[in-house]
């Protein structure tokens, strides 16, 4: 059985920022997702027996494209609960990475959420 399947470093950019001038453009962001796929018996070798990480990454692009929001906090909030109810996970963590201090090598913010049966 498997406990967690996890992307690292999806990229994407998004208009994101505090500031009029930081959200004016769009920025370089990563994110790593990590979930935990309810439980099933046997996989089978079957994609329909697990989650498909190809269509969270998709999901995860098509939400940051369709959003824009001020912090990176509410950003990975949101994105936590939207993939929590897109897919079939007890819990699911996503830490976005932003890339906006020079003398950094990034900032990050890491929100879990999990399922009310979870």
């Amino acid at each position: 059985m498997i406990d967690r399947i996890h992307i690292e470093q999806l990229s994407f950019h998004a208009r994101i920022g505090v500031s009029e001038a930081e959200r004016a453009k769009l920025q370089r962001l990563a994110a790593n997702v990590t979930f935990w796929p309810e439980m099933r018996a046997d996989l089978n070798d079957l994609i329909a027996n697990t989650v498909d990480y190809s269509a969270v990454a998709q999901a995860v692009k098509e939400f940051v494209a369709g959003s824009e929001f001020g912090l990176i906090e509410t950003l990975a909030d949101k994105l936590a609960a939207h993939l929590l109810a897109q897919f079939g996970v007890s819990r699911v963590t996503v830490e976005v990475r932003k890339f906006v201090l020079s003398d950094t090598k990034f900032v990050s913010v890491t929100a879990t959420q999990e399922s009310a049966e979870g």
